[in-house]
């Protein structure tokens, strides 16, 4: 019987040197808002601007609230990969949530367990902070990703609602125009 392609690749990167985490400060704003603007290109999107996507991160990063988290899959000082991660109260868990807002792998990345390392390093973060529950939501046509999501654990069944949990968006102004203003 031939081996899945699965195992052929998951056996590839497990022979990889492990790559470099990172918590971004500051000092890597530059970075990380390349990696997000590299992130809208990927989804074909026309904003927000470039100068837009560095005036969000120079605030978020200053935000406790917050924090990105970058890669990179060997000791080069490029990162190829960032996660921005969220956290917030809930009054189910009694404590922090952490929201998996974004992450993004450079194609030159991709396919290396950088996209894997990353999330689970942001588990290492949310638990390190306390969180009960970490929280994402993810294309249902980014198959790569949901897979990935899934293998990790993430789920859209919930059990005690004996259904899916969805994640509905209304917007409440032009999203697009907000972004440029």
């Amino acid at each position: 019987m031939p081996r899945a392609a699965g195992s052929t690749a998951r056996r590839r990167i497990a022979e990889r040197p492990a790559p470099r985490l990172w918590v971004a400060t500051p000092e890597d704003a530059e970075a990380v808002s390349g990696l997000l603007a590299a992130f809208r290109d990927w989804w074909g999107y026309a904003s927000p601007a470039d100068d837009s996507i560095r005036a969000s991160v120079d605030r978020l990063i200053a935000d406790p609230a917050t924090e990105f988290l970058l890669g990179a899959v060997d000791d080069g000082p490029r990162a190829d990969g960032v996660v921005q991660l969220r956290y917030r109260h809930s009054v189910w868990t009694c404590s922090d949530d952490a929201w998996l807002e974004d992450l993004f792998v450079r194609e030159s990345a991709r396919g290396t367990g950088l996209g894997r390392a990353l999330t689970e390093f942001a588990f290492a973060c949310a638990r390190r902070r306390g969180c009960a529950r970490i929280q994402l939501d993810v294309n249902a046509g980014n198959a790569p990703a949901k897979a990935l999501y899934e293998s990790l654990g993430f789920s859209a069944w919930s059990e005690s609602l004996g259904a899916d949990t969805l994640f509905m968006t209304r917007n409440l102004q032009d999203v697009r125009a907000a972004a440029h203003s």
